[in-house]
């Protein structure tokens, strides 16, 4: 059977139980869970959504899912090409491991789900538990897109405005989460969240044919989607579906950027009083990310480095995008807003979020 473990003390726990992470040390969960090779002569005629690489998934069958997955890819320049991962239901990427919470839960039947986000990740809970007939309520900071709260209240999430930063607002949804009969949706410490974010880049293995770009390079605040996609990478290479090792290659918004500091420093871990400012990159702005170390060791196992990109590159890039016919949230470019960084070898960027969830950065 399936089990939680923490990476941290060693401890495990059932994934049937409710308890949303570690109990001795607090820390997130991972799971054991050993994915079989994907094929890709197998893929052929499969459902069209992430759901195709069924071997590599910890549930099967959903009930639960929109569609989500199978985002196209386009060339922005001779080397770089973006995914489009802002064209899902929710219109942002949360949706590739939130619909794995939500099915997840579906099975459980906990009496309450709850979930913490700066938007995105809440909306696309909120969305899937409506599909899976879950009702849910969303935690999210004060100074959240007010589009973005829209979205959450027009799937029929209860929503709860905390006063106070992203930080102050998951303190008090783990609050909540240790209550009787709750499942905390968190996208940050289930790590069910991290096997539907890695299809991520079994869907670029899949585009380009069984190989994959030089570099893959993703923003990172809670790191979700990067290690999705170093779980990704892990499971390919070691099934032999890939020879070469792409660098992994991390982007935060210099104003929020503990991990960059870290990483450069030869810290394993996040350094103490690591500044934090306002930034355009409202997703990605995660002063204490509970993943850190798990972050960092991926960034040098797969040769990447840090990147940081001022709210100037932010403003530019998105319209940028813009002018290439997309239209972007300003936390969905920061990517592309590194993009000179990495001209000499073949990339991916991820465009996570529609512009239209914030509108065009001021």
């Amino acid at each position: 059977m399936t089990t939680y473990h923490c990476p941290d003390c060693g401890s495990h726990s059932a994934t049937s139980s409710l308890t949303w992470c570690c109990p001795d040390c607090r820390g997130p969960w991972d799971l054991d869970f050993q994915a079989s090779p994907v094929r890709l002569e197998a893929l052929a005629g499969r459902v069209n959504s992430l759901w195709r690489y069924e071997e590599a998934l910890p549930l099967s069958g959903p009930a639960a899912s929109l569609g989500e997955g199978r985002t196209p890819l386009v060339e922005l320049t001779r080397t770089v090409s973006a995914k489009l991962d802002f064209l899902t239901p929710t219109l942002s990427f949360k949706d590739r491991g939130a619909v794995m919470l939500a099915e997840l839960a579906r099975r459980l039947g906990p009496r309450r789900v709850i979930a913490d986000s700066s938007g995105n990740a809440g909306t696309a809970v909120a969305a899937y538990c409506a599909r899976a007939g879950l009702g849910c309520t969303v935690y999210v900071p004060e100074a959240t897109s007010a589009k973005k709260v829209e979205q959450i209240r027009a799937h029929g999430a209860r929503l709860e405005i905390v006063p106070g930063d992203r930080e102050m607002t998951a303190a008090a949804a783990r609050t909540a989460a240790d209550a009787d009969g709750v499942f905390y949706a968190s996208h940050v410490y289930n790590p069910y969240f991290l096997h539907g974010t890695k299809t991520y880049v079994y869907e670029l293995w899949e585009d380009l044919g069984g190989r994959l770009p030089e570099a893959i390079v993703v923003p990172v605040g809670n790191g979700t989607l990067l290690l999705g996609a170093a779980q990704a990478l892990s499971e390919l290479h070691t099934h032999g579906l890939i020879d070469s090792r792409p660098a992994l290659i991390a982007v935060q918004a210099e104003a929020v950027s503990p991990l960059a500091a870290a990483f450069h420093a030869g810290a394993d871990g996040l350094l103490d009083g690591s500044p934090a400012r306002p930034t355009l990159a409202e997703g990605i702005a995660i002063p204490r990310p509970p993943r850190a170390r798990q972050i960092l060791r991926a960034v040098r196992e797969w040769g990447g480095t840090f990147l940081t990109v001022t709210e100037d590159e932010i403003r530019a890039a998105q319209r940028d995008l813009a002018a290439r016919g997309l239209f972007v949230e300003s936390t969905g470019v920061a990517c592309w807003a590194a993009a000179g960084t990495w001209t000499d070898r073949t990339a991916v960027v991820p465009l996570c979020g529609a512009g239209l969830k914030t509108g065009l950065a001021p």
